[in-house]
């Protein structure tokens, strides 16, 4: 099976979730790979390989939240889609808001699992076909503005919008609207698939 192979990574501490889920994926013909912890995980992981993550919110030793961010500071581009109790949704949804794919509250039925992992497939395979086209990335980020290319170099570096506003000495707004050009221009979907680009193309 080659990288580009799609694989759904399922981390949970539940040995009888694993199991269910392991069950699930095969019995559609999806591949799957099951770790017990997310440190198990990491130690695994390489960013090359396609799939989607399917994450406990809540385990044992490090955290499912606590994975996401260290994907993050990764700049993993992989989906993630969070399983979550009834008390987790407030952190599932700053989870979003930082990146992830997608929550799923529990008790879920199988078919919905199936329509968020194969959304978050697609998403994972459209994303992988947009870093392969590295000079298309690299005429993409010709053709922005130089105030864009700007606002684009102190993102990536990690700059919170306000950081950035006020290096450029524009309101954090206009640093919004220039942002929001940037991804649509570069076909980016989430900060860190944005990053991606942008080393992808510094790499010719």
């Amino acid at each position: 099976m080659s990288k580009m192979d799609p694989t759904v990574f399922v981390v949970d501490d539940d040995e009888a979730i694993r199991k269910a889920l392991k069950l699930l994926m095969k019995s559609v013909g999806l591949a799957v790979e099951t770790y017990a912890s997310a440190r198990e995980y990491l130690d695994a992981y390489d960013p090359d390989r396609a799939g989607c993550l399917v994450l406990d919110i809540r385990m044992s030793g490090m955290s499912g939240i606590d994975l996401h961010r260290e994907l993050l500071a990764k700049h993993a581009i992989t989906p993630v889609i969070f399983i979550t109790g009834h008390g987790d949704v407030s952190m599932a949804v700053q989870a979003m808001k930082d990146g992830a794919v997608d929550f799923i509250q529990k008790p879920f039925s199988d078919q919905t699992l199936l329509d968020r992992i194969q959304h978050s497939l697609k998403l994972d395979e459209d994303n992988r076909r947009a870093l392969a086209q590295q000079q298309k990335i690299s005429d993409r980020i010709q053709a922005l503005t130089p105030r864009e290319r700007e606002v684009m170099e102190l993102i990536v570096e990690g700059h919170p919008n306000k950081v950035v506003a006020h290096r450029l000495g524009i309101s954090e707004r206009t640093i919004e609207i220039h942002r929001s050009r940037v991804m649509k221009k570069l076909g980016a979907t989430s900060l860190p698939h944005l990053v991606r680009m942008s080393l992808r193309a510094k790499e010719e």
